[in-house]
């Protein structure tokens, strides 16, 4: 009997859980590969930036693109209550990635898979069509700790030449989503290298049920630009390359172009985006 009372109240917990609603803090950030000869911008001169950046943004999960593996180590030295999950997009193991960080006391990783954005995605470091260089996407599973719930997060990096190929990229992303459970939430991050509301990948990612965090969001905040060439943003610029995209029952409630720098000074060539979404019951 007593049993059987603990397993009701067991299920009567997990419902309960299930029917919460979750916010979540989402960024997108772009860190500039950390070998680059960026002069007064290499990445030794910017890297407590960043880590200053990321601190302050108080994100839940942030999709890092061009991340090369001793940048994201160093990320997580400075804030260690973010732990990382990535691979190299190139077979030798050195090239960027696509990483992942996430909040440790919120959210737990049950699922990780990275694929190529290529015809044959499941080969590392395979490339097709027009791309210029080895693309990929990182897709997590995530089980939201206080109530249970689950979301499927992916972060990419679209070619910055081949248009054929970012067009192509968003066609591998939704096919890979398709094996994952369609009932979960999905948010889509990434520097996609290609303009807001007037390109091929965008339109694909709309026809694919994908909504974008900047329109939806009632509150937004920051210029409507999100390349920066380690400057502040010039007046009337208009072209989002990088955002943040969700599906399922999910909104936003607040989208914000990150312009965070010290002195002038800026932690990469991209401005970060961070959203605030809302997992529905």
């Amino acid at each position: 009997m007593k049993k059987a009372v603990a397993l009701v109240l067991l299920a009567c917990f997990a419902g309960a859980a299930a029917a919460q609603e979750v916010s979540l803090r989402v960024m997108s950030f772009n860190v500039r590969y950390g070998t680059a000869p960026d002069g007064k911008n290499a990445w030794p001169k910017r890297r407590d930036i960043v880590v200053n950046c990321v601190k302050q943004a108080d994100a839940d999960i942030i999709g890092l693109q061009e991340c090369l593996e001793f940048q994201a180590r160093y990320i997580v030295a400075g804030l260690p209550e973010y732990q990382w999950i990535g691979v190299s997009r190139d077979p030798n193991g050195k090239g960027e990635m696509t990483a992942v960080l996430y909040r440790t006391g919120k959210l737990s990783p049950v699922g990780v898979r990275h694929f190529w954005l290529s015809e044959q995605p499941e080969v590392p470091g395979s490339v097709s069509w027009d791309s210029s260089l080895t693309r990929m996407a990182t897709l997590v599973r995530f089980q939201h700790q206080e109530t249970g719930r689950f979301l499927t997060y992916v972060n990419t990096h679209l070619d910055h030449k081949g248009e054929q190929a970012r067009a192509e990229g968003i066609g591998v992303i939704c096919r890979e989503l398709e094996k994952e459970d369609p009932a979960l939430p999905v948010v889509l991050t990434g520097d996609f290298n290609a303009k807001a509301g007037a390109s091929a990948p965008y339109t694909r990612a709309l026809e694919a049920g994908f909504r974008d965090a900047w329109v939806e969001a009632p509150e937004k905040k920051g210029p409507p630009v999100t390349w920066s060439s380690f400057a502040a943003p010039k007046e009337g610029e208009d072209s989002r390359i990088d955002w943040v995209l969700f599906r399922g029952n999910v909104s936003a409630q607040f989208c914000e172009t990150v312009l965070y720098n010290e002195d002038g000074r800026y932690p990469t060539d991209h401005f970060p985006v961070l959203a605030g979404l809302t997992l529905a019951p």
